[in-house]
């Protein structure tokens, strides 16, 4: 008798489990990968979405560059936030985003920190003395070869003429944000992010903004992965674009696109 039990129970188990699994599934938020530069703003979108009744969205965050080789090999996200156009350019053309879905979403500044407890002057303009004002310390910025902070400052340093001066003095960062850490922690005197990270902290201050006319745009488009899944998604990617979530963005210092 009692395997008979044990053997119903289970059957029971079973049972259930397969008419609750999809809707376990709905529960889960959608995956989305983003610009290490969205982290307080994302989140604060994903805690708004919830706050309807909604699964929380699932955040990554790491330099734009990573985030489309991650998708390049694979990753089963569905949705992409980059920094910069040419990162969603390499997944485009890919063929990994889902046709229709691709629009921008918001737009940044590039900014010159400082430590907040060793503050400097210094006034952007071509041939700025930058090398002098750092001293024996070095620039921080993200990889320029592929990290879109990074690329937005190399062109603005290289429209200003100053480039050459500081090519050997630089600091690295995998991200805007590991940047960021170096100038808070005074590993570096100065250095390059968006004006949305100087605003994140409180260890750093802005020394001046770069003109718009030194570099590309900065504008952060949002895509659906082809490899999407999950069934809100496209309803989360179209509040990101809404009034309710362009004005999350405006209050964390980002611009319209």
């Amino acid at each position: 008798m009692s395997k008979v039990i044990l053997r119903a129970a289970t059957f029971v188990a079973i049972f259930f489990h397969i008419l609750l699994a999809p809707a376990m599934a709905q529960q889960r938020g959608p995956l989305v990968l983003a610009a290490a530069s969205m982290q307080e703003a994302m989140n604060a979108a994903a805690d708004a979405w919830a706050a309807r009744r909604h699964a929380r969205p699932v955040l990554s965050f790491a330099a734009s560059s990573a985030l489309a080789r991650q998708i390049r090999s694979g990753a089963p996200a569905d949705l992409f936030v980059s920094a910069d156009e040419d990162w969603m350019d390499d997944v485009e053309k890919a063929g990994l985003l889902q046709r229709g879905t691709r629009a921008d979403m918001a737009g940044n500044r590039l900014v010159l920190v400082a430590p907040a407890r060793a503050p400097l002057r210094l006034r952007i303009a071509r041939g700025m003395p930058i090398a002098r004002a750092l001293g024996d310390s070095r620039l921080a910025m993200a990889n320029p070869d592929s990290v879109p902070a990074g690329k937005y400052g190399k062109a603005a340093l290289t429209a200003l003429g100053v480039w050459p001066s500081v090519a050997n003095r630089l600091a690295l960062g995998d991200n805007v944000r590991s940047a960021l850490t170096l100038v808070e922690r005074g590993e570096a005197r100065l250095g390059i992010v968006y004006a949305t990270d100087a605003r994140a902290s409180k260890d750093v201050v802005v020394v001046g903004i770069f003109p718009a006319g030194s570099h590309a745009p900065i504008r952060y488009p949002i895509a659906r992965l082809s490899a999407s899944r999950n069934p809100e998604a496209e309803a989360f990617r179209r509040f990101l674009l809404s009034r309710s979530g362009q004005s999350i963005f405006a209050r964390y210092g980002f611009s319209r696109p």
